[in-house]
């Protein structure tokens, strides 16, 4: 058996869990030793995390049309242009002390954010990521400013 390396599957997950499915046949210590195994500050650094379930087979069949590829790059050159009339670059470039002078939240919005890092215990870095993905979301729904929803939607990509 020299050189056959053993594979310890405790280390390693199916990929089923929480698909809805039953398939997964891991059990939870598995699955939390395999989630752990990704850092708290390497997750921070990523901006949206999203959850894509599979799709049953009658709603691939039956799929309604959805905005055509053109639209959408409209909308985002649209946006991509609004941001650089404002502040010369990208969202996602904004230094800690260009979020304070171009992402203004209103106290409504103030409020929803604080309450937001408070139960998802939020760093810094995360904090501002959601303000940077908010004030995205707003231009590109052609929003002056950023809203509830554009900064719960931005929180929504962040709750994993």
């Amino acid at each position: 058996m020299k050189g056959i390396v053993p594979v310890i599957w405790d280390y390693y997950t199916c990929g089923y869990d929480g698909d809805g499915s039953a398939r997964c046949r891991c059990r939870p210590e598995q699955i939390k030793r395999y989630q752990d195994k990704l850092s708290g500050p390497l997750l921070d650094r990523i901006d949206l995390h999203i959850t894509v379930p599979a799709l049953p087979i009658a709603d691939l069949q039956n799929a309604q049309a959805g905005e055509t590829s053109e639209k959408v790059r409209s909308r985002v050159s649209t946006a991509h242009k609004r941001q650089l009339a404002r502040q010369q670059k990208v969202n996602n470039e904004l230094s800690p002390s260009e979020i304070d002078k171009y992402i203004q939240l209103g106290e409504g919005e103030q409020q929803l954010l604080q309450l937001a890092q408070q139960r998802l215990n939020l760093s810094a870095r995360g904090y501002h990521r959601v303000l940077r993905v908010a004030r995205t979301i707003a231009d590109l729904a052609d929003s002056i400013d950023i809203t509830s929803a554009h900064v719960s939607e931005a929180l929504s990509y962040r709750s994993k």
